[in-house]
């Protein structure tokens, strides 16, 4: 592992963690008090960092591939970003409670996909085949989505209400909507993946210690997921999904951007921390600023409107679900490119 690698790994990954343990008490709490913290937390985090995270995708083909051109880089992501997030909002104005269903599934996919990916920065040894890491995916993307389901689901399904009521204007009908996702045959289900797949890959890890693999990395694997058991187990979930988008998997996410930019590379091995993320900013602010643009656009096209917090949280999450879409399918472009998910074949 490079010296720039490293200190990515410290700074985007292993300290955030410890952040998040460290706030374990602050998030126990939370359940007490209105859900508006939670959305002031989940505005602060995507002001912050969220929203970021995803805005420098346009120069990921031209920093990753060698021969991709700047044009080329820029015009392909453009194309992505507009088919794909102009096809998931219509997915919500055409029906709503399967596009929620839908960006529930997607988010689990890719807060699997870039914990995997920190994973393998990190160097871990006790993954060392596809099928471990996709198991992985399970568990990482399991535990925002699905833990809050079995802990609270109250104000999961109240969430769900306020996205689906955005296209629905009589509440009572988006209320009846949704019912299908919270009976509890659903929560049982989903609880059932998640434990079986935290066990199965807590024990899978192990077995590869045994057999040589480095306890160093499969001690920080399993002492995250414990984390991240905790954390959406206690907290309310708008505020423990509001705080890990910004302090956990956007962070990560960012410096993972930072190694595929040569210059922020070599500023970070040099320990010019701050270089490397002012470059990183400098990238990122025309595109976050027109992700905001993108959250205001749903905002004013919703045929309920919005004039409540909880309204501005749903139209906030359909507009980041719209930047979602292309956004994953960029970061599984930059997976293939750096071999994530076929480690047993590099």
């Amino acid at each position: 592992m490079t010296e720039a690698t490293a200190q990515a790994d410290r700074l985007f990954a292993l300290y955030p963690a410890l952040a998040l343990a460290a706030l374990l008490p602050i998030g126990a709490a939370t359940p007490l008090f209105p859900v508006e913290l939670g959305i002031a937390t989940f505005a602060l985090g995507t002001l912050a960092v969220g929203m970021a995270h995803g805005a420098v995708d346009h120069l990921v083909p031209l920093r990753a591939a060698p021969g991709v051109s700047l044009r080329r880089s820029i015009a392909v992501v453009s194309v992505a970003y507009a088919v794909l997030g102009g096809t998931v909002v219509a997915s919500f104005f055409a029906a709503p409670v399967a596009a929620f269903a839908g960006f529930v599934a997607l988010t689990w996919l890719h807060w699997g996909q870039g914990d995997v990916a920190a994973l393998a920065l990190a160097g871990v040894e006790h993954l060392p085949t596809s099928t471990e890491r996709r198991l992985s995916l399970v568990v990482r993307g399991g535990l925002p989505m699905g833990v809050p389901l079995l802990s609270h689901p109250g104000e999961y399904r109240l969430v769900a209400e306020w996205i689906v009521g955005l296209f629905v204007v009589d509440p009572g009908a988006a209320a009846a909507a949704v019912d299908p996702l919270f009976v509890p045959e659903t929560r049982l289900a989903v609880g059932a993946v998640v434990i079986a797949a935290t066990l199965s890959s807590v024990g899978l890890g192990y077995a590869r210690v045994r057999r040589g693999a480095s306890r160093r990395g499969w001690l920080r694997d399993t002492g995250e997921v414990a984390v991240l058991w905790a954390w959406f187990l206690l907290a309310a979930p708008v505020f423990a999904i509001g705080a890990y988008f910004a302090l956990w998997h956007s962070l990560r996410h960012v410096g993972r951007l930072i190694l595929v930019d040569p210059d922020a590379t070599a500023a970070l091995g040099e320990g010019d921390v701050r270089r490397a993320l002012a470059r990183f900013a400098r990238d990122a602010a025309p595109l976050t600023l027109g992700g905001f643009v993108a959250l205001a656009g749903v905002g004013l096209a919703a045929p309920a409107g919005v004039a409540a917090p909880g309204d501005l949280l749903a139209a906030s999450l359909v507009g980041i679900a719209a930047l979602t879409l292309p956004h994953v399918v960029v970061t599984a472009w930059l997976d293939r490119r750096q071999g994530v998910w076929r480690p047993d074949s590099r």
